[in-house]
């Protein structure tokens, strides 16, 4: 089908399809540095499941969609087969790229002209590193966050034969806000230690209750400071990673310091009143870096690749809470914050002038790095996670008529009133406690 042919005067259509509040926010906030000057109309899939993000997610990421869709991955196939978008952003975990390439790559067989299709990751790349590249590769672009994945990601493309060139520079999109300044603790307010929770690490309920009286302690140790707890999402909302204990729900009957905050939404505004960023592994501490705010990596459960914290060795950063608690500030190395793409002045010309070569161009059909005849004890079972054969087509028991399965529904439904008993009831509590 033809393809229009659109102006740098005019604005590109870019369609994001996204899984989680996270990728959502990171492919919404990518979409428009791809486009020229900026000016892209955003429209927004989101994918039924686990995570599917609710309306107060989408007002937290701040980014208002042109459109927005909540589909299945089969049904996002079907709505994009006959795409005249300039881009399409794949944010979304591994499986779901692949299903999704599988599926555009039938869908669009035979197109003389078709979308660019761009992925990447959301944050920090610390474990599954090869499954998740090579589920993401067959993208016309993949991008990488920093110097180090891609030197990692080319050389892994590399060895299996892939065209390492679809592996373009950048950086995470929300890295930015003012630089930090030091002078304005004690001026403009008292000095701001931010823990930055996170949902799935660590897992268990006493390291859980562990960080949350380290941060508790820390604030009855230094009265003279201001703490915030920074929780990832509200009690009942779902996000990328599961939370098996939420840090709401594991608060202290007795009373908590009066310099003690309990903070959500997002992290920007937090970081803005921050004088030291603690956290294990959270991409917040590649925020704080990224604007100079002194930032701990804590190794309190150790240093290990299933807590994501090894990522940050020689960073300069790691500490623990009783370092802290001493008074303890880190200094991030400058050359290491300069491999992992952190203090980059423009991590974003790189995948837009890529993406201008492409885009209009007639281009080869997409070319997943699994395919049914390599990969036939591996690709068939994952596709129909996602409700499509394993050419790509729809499966028979899919869903259809725009509505998720059963199951996923009445799943979603109780989420929702989950959701709502934390936001009606125990979210007004515990500001209360924490004189929010």
């Amino acid at each position: 089908m033809g393809f229009p042919v659109v102006g740098r005067s005019a604005a590109w259509d870019i369609e994001v399809i996204a899984d989680s509040d996270s990728r959502w926010k990171w492919g919404a906030t990518l979409a428009p540095r791809l486009a020229p000057d900026g000016d892209a109309r955003v429209h927004a899939t989101l994918l039924w499941g686990r995570s599917t993000p609710n309306a107060q997610q989408l007002r937290d990421v701040g980014v208002q969609a042109s459109t927005l869709h909540r589909a299945s991955v089969g049904e996002t196939v079907a709505r994009l087969a006959d795409s005249t978008a300039q881009v399409v952003v794949l944010a979304c975990m591994g499986g779901a790229v692949q299903a999704l390439l599988q599926g555009l790559s039938r869908a669009w067989a035979g197109r003389s002209q078709r979308p660019v299709v761009v992925t990447g990751y959301v944050g920090l790349v610390y474990e599954h590193v090869i499954d998740g590249l090579l589920a993401r590769t067959g993208a016309d672009i993949l991008l990488a966050n920093s110097e180090h994945d891609l030197d990692l990601f080319r050389a892994a493309l590399r060895a299996v034969g892939a065209d390492p060139e679809s592996v373009v520079r950048t950086a995470l999109p929300f890295l930015g806000g003012a630089p930090h300044d030091p002078t304005a603790a004690g001026r403009d307010r008292p000095f701001t230690l931010t823990f930055a929770a996170q949902p799935g690490v660590p897992q268990a309920k006493a390291e859980r209750r562990y960080a949350l009286a380290q941060a508790i302690e820390h604030a009855a140790r230094h009265p003279q400071r201001h703490v915030v707890v920074k929780l990832r999402g509200r009690l009942g909302e779902r996000t990328t990673h599961v939370e098996p204990f939420h840090y709401a729900s594991l608060l202290p009957d007795a009373d908590l310091p009066d310099n003690l905050e309990i903070a959500y939404g997002p992290m920007a505004p937090i970081l803005d009143r921050t004088d030291l960023c603690v956290t294990i592994s959270s991409t917040a501490a590649v925020e704080a870096m990224h604007r100079s705010i002194p930032t701990g990596i804590l190794v309190d459960f150790g240093v290990r690749e299933v807590l994501g914290n090894h990522v940050f060795l020689n960073s300069g950063a790691l500490t623990s809470w009783r370092a802290l608690h001493d008074g303890d500030v880190p200094v991030v190395d400058p050359q290491w914050a300069g491999y992992h793409g952190i203090l980059d002045d423009d991590p974003y010309s790189a995948p837009a002038k890529r993406v201008a070569e492409l885009v209009g161009e007639p281009l080869p059909p997409l070319q997943p790095w699994f395919t049914i005849a390599d990969s036939a004890a591996y690709l068939p079972a994952l596709m129909t996670r996602y409700g499509l054969d394993a050419d790509g087509s729809p499966s028979a028991s899919s869903s259809a008529g725009g509505q998720a399965p059963l199951h996923s529904r009445l799943v979603r439904a109780a989420a929702r009133r989950a959701y709502g008993v934390g936001v009606r009831v125990l979210e007004p509590r515990i500001k209360r406690i924490a004189q929010l």
